[in-house]
């Protein structure tokens, strides 16, 4: 084990200890964080989606801002504006709050498209352009966005093409009654001042430079051209099921595209990584395979009135493509 991975296998820990039962949820940002992507969760309140995201903030010792999307947000609330100052005469830029090495935006399907663009705009470029000029983000900057997927009244769907910029789609499930009983133990604990104070002083932070580290080491985590033909050949069964399942003619409108093949090979070799492998097999491309493609995925009205959804598609696939 290098000591980098030792690092961030504490960093995990750490989470674990701070979110219970989010164990993948943790992992998963993880992922992305080494992937130098960005998230989108879907689950319904409650379920600690801020916490692990401000722990994960306060654990790499980064900055960390949360932006509560509204409809009434504009841009410029986001990314900053340029502000007069009569004392000299001339403009200064103020920034915004996507100016951070972490980023929240709560529920940003409230917000109207122009809000929208203007945060994935910033995911893309890792920059914003305010009155001509650019401003460079943060070289260590991740965003996670959430949606809450059972209030429909007053939100604005993120279209397709914005949904592609997300490396991760994560849908979060509610606890089992194990877990809930020990949230609520921590909380109990964490109101009487005996735990969360002693973690964050126990725990050593992780800097932001064996972050980027540990993201050169991932890149050296091979792919065998047998895993690599695999891992193609599931993007191009997204594009063409009808070839490995006649069941699912005409089920899809859109497969996902050549990001999405750049994106599994990514969460892969960092899933192979903290597995503890310098290879990537095919057990790590199905540990990612649902949350980069599921919103990749574009099915036909038929199918959706159907029942059928993503997940079902790529269930599928995983059973008739052709392991290596």
């Amino acid at each position: 084990m290098t000591e980098l991975r030792e690092k961030v296998l504490d960093l995990k820990e750490h989470l674990q200890s701070v979110i219970v039962g989010q164990d993948d949820l943790i992992k998963k940002m993880l992922i992305t964080l080494l992937s130098s992507g960005h998230a989108l969760l879907e689950g319904a309140p409650g379920l600690a989606k801020t916490k692990a995201i401000k722990t994960l903030a306060d654990s790499v010792n980064a900055d960390f801002n949360r932006i509560q999307f509204t409809p009434d947000l504009l841009p410029s609330d986001i990314t900053g504006s340029d502000i007069y100052l009569a004392s000299t005469g001339m403009f200064d830029f103020k920034k915004g709050p996507v100016f951070a090495n972490f980023v929240l935006a709560d529920e940003i399907n409230r917000a109207p498209a122009k809000v929208q663009s203007a945060l994935l705009e910033a995911m893309a470029e890792n920059q914003v352009t305010v009155g001509g000029k650019e401003y460079k983000l943060p070289d260590l900057f991740m965003v996670m966005a959430t949606q809450n997927p059972i209030e429909h009244e007053g939100t604005y769907n993120l279209p397709e093409a914005q949904l592609d910029r997300f490396l991760l789609y994560i849908k979060i499930d509610q606890p089992n009654g194990e877990t809930e009983k020990k949230i609520l133990s921590l909380v109990r604990a964490e109101d009487i001042e005996k735990t969360e104070l002693s973690k964050k002083e126990a725990y050593k932070k992780i800097t932001i430079d064996e972050i980027k580290a540990a993201k050169k080491e991932v890149l050296k985590v091979h792919t065998s051209e047998a895993v690599e033909n695999y891992l193609v050949a599931l993007i191009m069964a997204t594009r063409h099921p009808e070839k490995y399942d006649e069941t699912l003619n005409g089920a899809v409108r859109y497969g996902a595209s050549p990001r999405a093949t750049i994106a599994l090979d990514k969460c892969a070799k960092v899933n192979a990584w903290l597995e503890g492998r310098d290879f990537v097999t095919p057990e790590d491309i199905h540990a990612v395979v649902y949350d980069v493609l599921r919103h990749r995925i574009i099915l036909s009205f038929e199918a959706l009135a159907e029942g059928l959804n993503a997940d079902d598609v790529i269930s599928r696939l995983l059973k008739v493509v052709p392991l290596p």
